[in-house]
């Protein structure tokens, strides 16, 4: 694990005790400091080992004296009452990406590149990640991918440190400095814990601004915001796009990688990063992996390599000629709408607990649809809004007879798609239980 002299003799209170913070509890422990932890789960609060369990609900945090407050991302910083009241009691409430960044000047000399985004950010970090790998760079995957990045061993001089950041973790984290800050695009999600649209793109924003003037940002300009935020970086800027030329930087354009004006490789070439929104996502981790110093030639080797991540886009079985696709990650419309650009053919299976009563952002990619199979909550709704604009529109109702019924009807040449553009807590735990159970429908019907 992670240990640090930074955390010695200080006093640290653990709110949320899932993964990142029992990795928490425990780097502080080992580093020496005081721990106090809660979970309003009792079994979680039994593997705080090391830490003194006190309600943190019905203490009096200022009495506590402590040194900060260190919150899971999934505790919402604009309802919750502790929150609330370590602001009352002038106590920093940060989260392990932010101990992290105080525990850097205790590890071997290395980089860190931090990736934020809406969308793309989990493909992005781990393609940046396999390319390092690829190259022979001593690399660690974390953030919000992976394992806590605390619980992992620290890597030798040299090494590169690749974190997925959400905009929950970027609201907790006061002084990462990333050598190589990355923005793949940014659109309306998580509306619920901010004030405003304008509000979430800020915490975006926070990545670059604990950036220094000497390190280098990597930003899609593919929409409104991330320009806005491109024009107010203090680091070195490289413009990457997926949409149009820009005057310097990583572009893909018609499906070719260009790379200050010449042509690195071809989306053809690479098989599990198909669609407009991997396009972006591979311009962005070119930027990101030539700002380290590796060399083109293995970045586009490394590119054709990759294998891609579970439940994005996932490459699930052929069979007869029709692909099957899991892409149950897309929990919401403008998510979605990558994949059904990805294709020109497709029985499209959505549905699920909806984030927006409309499916405005996969209205381009309509023609591509030859049937539509609703499922969850929002398959009546979205039965509705897709009559007369595709093909067919079937409600299915769950994911098995979506299955079947797509199965049956496609041909070669066409894809089975699963992209729900829905949140899938109506009928599954998370994503991937419902990316599990679409693939072993499909293992079922192609037997």
């Amino acid at each position: 694990m992670i240990v640090s002299a930074a955390f010695r003799g200080k006093r640290y209170a653990v709110f949320g005790l899932a993964r990142s913070g029992l990795a928490a509890v425990r780097a502080l422990v080992a580093s020496g400091a005081d721990v106090i932890a809660w979970d309003d789960n009792e079994a979680a609060r039994q593997a705080a080992g090391g830490a003194e369990l006190v309600d943190l609900g019905a203490a009096d945090l200022k009495s506590l004296r402590l040194d900060a407050l260190v919150v899971s991302p999934g505790v919402p910083l604009n309802t919750h009452p502790l929150a609330a009241a370590a602001r009352s009691a002038g106590v920093p409430v940060i989260g392990d990406i932010e101990l992290f960044a105080r525990a850097r000047r205790s590890l071997p000399q290395h980089r860190v590149v931090g990736i934020t985004g809406t969308n793309g950010k989990s493909t992005t970090t781990a393609l940046v990640h396999h390319i390092l790998t690829q190259t022979g760079v001593s690399s660690l995957l974390g953030g919000n991918i992976g394992l806590p990045i605390l619980d992992q061993e620290p890597l030798p001089k040299g090494g590169v440190y690749v974190l997925e950041l959400s905009s929950f973790q970027l609201d907790l984290t006061q002084s990462l400095a990333c050598d190589i800050a990355v923005l793949t695009n940014i659109t309306p999600d998580h509306l619920d814990r901010y004030q405003s649209f304008e509000a979430y793109a800020e915490s975006k924003a926070r990545l670059f601004a604990m950036q220094a003037p000497s390190g280098r940002a990597v930003i899609a300009t593919d929409d409104e915001e991330t320009r806005r935020i491109a024009r107010n970086v203090r680091a070195q800027l490289t413009e990457v796009s997926a949409t149009r030329r820009t005057r310097y930087g990583v572009q893909v354009i018609d499906g070719r990688l260009h790379v200050d004006g010449r042509i690195l490789g071809s989306q053809a070439d690479w098989p599990n990063l198909q669609g407009p929104h991997n396009a972006q996502n591979a311009a962005a981790a070119v930027a990101a992996c030539r700002a380290l110093g590796l060399p083109d030639a293995a970045i586009a080797s490394a590119l054709r390599s990759y294998r891609g991540l579970p439940h994005r886009m996932e490459r699930v079985k052929e069979k007869g000629g029709v692909l099957f696709v899991n892409d149950s990650k897309a929990t919401n419309p403008t998510s979605a709408a990558p994949a059904l650009g990805a294709y020109p053919a497709i029985h499209w299976i959505l549905g699920g607990r909806a984030k927006s009563d409309d499916l405005d952002a996969c209205e381009p990619w309509l023609d591509h649809i030859k049937a539509a199979y609703t499922i969850g909550e929002a398959g009546p709704m979205f039965a509705r809004l897709l009559k007369g604009k595709v093909g067919k529109v079937i409600e299915a109702g769950d994911i098995d007879k979506a299955v079947a019924a797509a199965a049956a009807a496609a041909r070669p040449g066409e894809v089975v798609l699963l992209s729900p553009a829905c949140a899938s807590y109506d009928q599954f735990s998370d994503f991937e239980a419902r990316g599990r159970a679409f693939a072993a429908a499909v293992e079922r019907v192609t037997q």
